[in-house]
């Protein structure tokens, strides 16, 4: 309490005679101290000792509250014997939570149906075959225009070609390889081929021999007629197409003799085969050449001499003797 509270209240309430104040006078002045004592704490917390000066009070009787249900509550209460209704509660519903949706009818597998489309016709010859029905392919279609050389018996690209414009002009489709369909197609519009048209004795016109082809065992090769002629005794036995070396790689002229003969034979130069070749100088060789079969004058040897047709250099090989002259001339 400030000094001049104190001062104020002792002028409020007198001073008694001989410093002795009345009990009334001093009980007024306990309960002014008081009241401003109260003023000047303001709403500070309150002293429980004073509360319970100022205003006794009976202690409240409060029921505990109800316990909360438990995920594992059985519905019994806290007092023994005394029975509840359990309570049916019903969780609130998940923001996320899903509606339950009925069982999805699942529908039954569709019925596979039988494919309508026709399978693709059986392939009987294409690029890379070779034999007695290649031979045959190429003497029909020669038959009709559309192979402009002897039969080789080797399916090549020139082969292929001529196949294409056939089923092209028959209106199908025009891939290259002799399927089903386009064989029964080129039976029916040609016939049966010759001996002559299946195995010609060769392209191009036999050149005239030289002299020296007239005697002995003799392969007799031109290359102004670009032919070879295999001869016996100035009898010619059987005669094939021929290429030579380009300007490059040119072939021989001269007359040699068969010194080696190769049946298998792979240059180790060129890593390129060489079937039936029979070695007259060197590396040169008479020889099949597949590559001759496919694209005919178009290339060009690196020496050798190229035969395209592999049957009948399959039967030279067998004929041929080391010993036997080779003759190349113009």
């Amino acid at each position: 309490m400030a000094d001049s509270d104190v001062g104020a209240a002792s002028d409020a309430y007198g001073r008694g005679g001989g410093g002795r104040r009345s009990g009334r006078a001093v009980t007024v002045a306990a309960a002014g101290m008081l009241a401003l004592a109260t003023l000047a704490v303001g709403c500070g917390p309150q002293d429980p000792g004073a509360d319970a000066l100022r205003q006794p009070s009976a202690p409240a009787t409060t029921a505990p509250p109800a316990p909360s249900p438990s995920p594992t509550d059985d519905g019994k209460g806290a007092t023994a014997g005394a029975t509840t209704e359990p309570a049916t509660t019903t969780p609130p519903a998940s923001p996320s939570a899903t509606p339950p949706t009925a069982e999805p009818v699942t529908a039954p597998p569709p019925t596979a149906r039988p494919s309508t489309a026709p399978p693709s016709p059986q392939i009987l010859m294409r690029t890379g075959s070779e034999g007695a029905q290649v031979r045959e392919l190429q003497a029909r279609l020669r038959q009709i225009g559309h192979f402009g050389r002897t039969p080789t018996g080797y399916y090549g690209t020139v082969t292929a070609e001529a196949v294409r414009s056939f089923q092209a002009k028959r209106g199908t489709e025009a891939t290259g390889a002799t399927d089903a369909v386009t064989w029964r197609k080129l039976l029916a519009m040609t016939r049966t081929p010759t001996a002559d048209e299946l195995d010609p004795p060769t392209e191009r016109p036999v050149a005239k021999p030289d002299e020296r082809c007239l005697t002995g065992r003799v392969l007799c090769i031109s290359k102004k007629s670009r032919t070879l002629a295999w001869m016996v005794d100035g009898r010619v036995v059987s005669a094939m197409d021929v290429r030579f070396g380009s300007e490059y790689t040119p072939t021989r002229e001269g007359e040699f003799p068969v010194f080696w003969k190769s049946r298998d034979h792979v240059s180790t130069l060129y890593d390129t085969p060489m079937p039936y070749a029979l070695f007259f100088s060197g590396g040169q060789a008479v020889h099949y050449s597949a590559d001759f079969a496919a694209n005919g004058y178009g290339g060009a040897s690196h020496g050798c001499v190229n035969v395209r047709d592999k049957a009948k250099v399959a039967a030279l090989f067998d004929q041929v003797k080391n010993g036997d002259k080779v003759v190349i001339y113009w």
